[in-house]
């Protein structure tokens, strides 16, 4: 089958063969439907991942929908045939994190594309541990397979949305109109925010920031964002604030932003040597200040997101630019790191390709 293989230390990407896992017990075998092309992949392909050995080669890919080939001795609970979906993260199985259900919190996690092979590829093996902890999911046939592939990067605004506890009537900014801060921004619309403004240097995303929902736009390289959230606020600042943009710079801006008891909420991540940021921690002291952050989604937001996409409230392929077959894996890679794009989505038969 051929597979998106990244080898660590040497940084080598490649498109190519790989032999057919094979099925232990207590695994699944799935025919990918479809995945989607993560911002996460893109920076492991032009960086590697801290989790990889040097000279191990992993297939990525952990946005995924599957259709069940094989299951292995022991596998109770899915039969030949059955769609499903996987939520990516899983934990150790005993830690307080994971006894609390949050393997995406757990200090020993293991995940689909970066310590054992993904879904960018015909098939993926889905591992005991993971169909033991619950994190397959059967997804309703009449769900198309380029929004299922999806529930995982919603599963993950989903958490940050909840982190930054949005609530019905706020007035939120989220900065980066890329594809996590657009669903990150159409969580806060779904969950009932009276006002969400985008801001990015990008006009072409901040345009489908509007078209998504955004009650207003703003590109800092011409307008001060501090004087747009004072004008709809009446001086009186934002309820919450995400920031879904590698810029450690924005935390300050972000800060000054809020209102009393306003929530600030680190969606992205950066390099580690430039995390170290200077905050007006009085500000954070006098206004009753939050600043929370969140990393992935749990088990809980994954069946959350599905829940969404099947209630129609929330459809993430609006933030598709471009749908491939696997058999255009490579190009679909070549879209994906040219950034021309906003998500990319491959099918294992090309479908909804009217949408490149």
């Amino acid at each position: 089958m051929i597979a998106a293989r990244y080898t660590q230390g040497s940084g080598r990407f490649a498109v190519e063969e790989v032999p057919m896992p094979g099925v232990g017990p207590g695994e699944l075998l799935l025919r990918v439907e479809a995945t989607g092309i993560c911002g996460s992949d893109v920076k492991i392909v032009r960086g590697g991942h801290r989790k990889l050995r040097d000279g191990q080669a992993i297939t990525l890919g952990h946005e995924f929908v599957g259709t069940v080939e094989q299951a292995g001795e022991e596998v109770s609970g899915f039969d030949l045939g059955d769609r499903v979906g996987v939520a990516p993260n899983i934990g150790c199985g005993k830690c307080p994190m994971c006894r609390r259900n949050l393997a995406n919190m757990c200090g020993r996690y293991e995940a689909f594309g970066i310590t054992f092979d993904g879904a960018h590829a015909e098939h993926v093996l889905v591992p005991a541990a993971a169909v033991e902890q619950g994190n397959v999911t059967r997804v309703p046939a009449s769900m198309p397979a380029g929004a299922a592939c999806l529930a995982e990067p919603l599963s993950c605004a989903i958490s940050g949305v909840r982190n930054a506890r949005i609530e019905a009537g706020d007035a939120v900014v989220v900065y980066g109109a890329g594809p996590m801060g657009l669903l990150c921004m159409m969580q806060a619309v779904a969950r009932g925010a009276s006002w969400v403004l985008a801001v990015d240097v990008d006009d072409r995303r901040l345009a489908a920031a509007a078209s998504l929902g955004a009650a207003a736009t703003v590109n800092p390289a011409r307008a001060a964002v501090a004087d747009a959230v004072a004008e709809h606020t009446s001086e009186q600042g934002a309820d919450a604030v995400i920031i879904a943009a590698p810029a450690p710079a924005l935390q300050r801006e972000a800060l000054a932003l809020l209102a009393p008891f306003g929530r600030l909420c680190l969606f992205a991540s950066w390099p580690r040597d430039r995390a170290a940021v200077e905050l007006d921690t009085n500000a954070v002291h006098c206004k009753n200040l939050l600043v929370t952050g969140m990393t992935g989604g749990c088990n809980a937001d994954y069946a959350a997101a599905l829940e969404l996409v099947a209630s129609g409230d929330v459809d993430p392929r609006r933030i598709v630019s471009h749908v491939f077959a696997m058999s255009e894996l490579a190009r679909a890679y070549e879209v994906a790191l040219s950034g021309e794009g906003l998500k990319v989505v491959v099918t294992a038969d090309g479908e909804e390709a009217e949408r490149r």
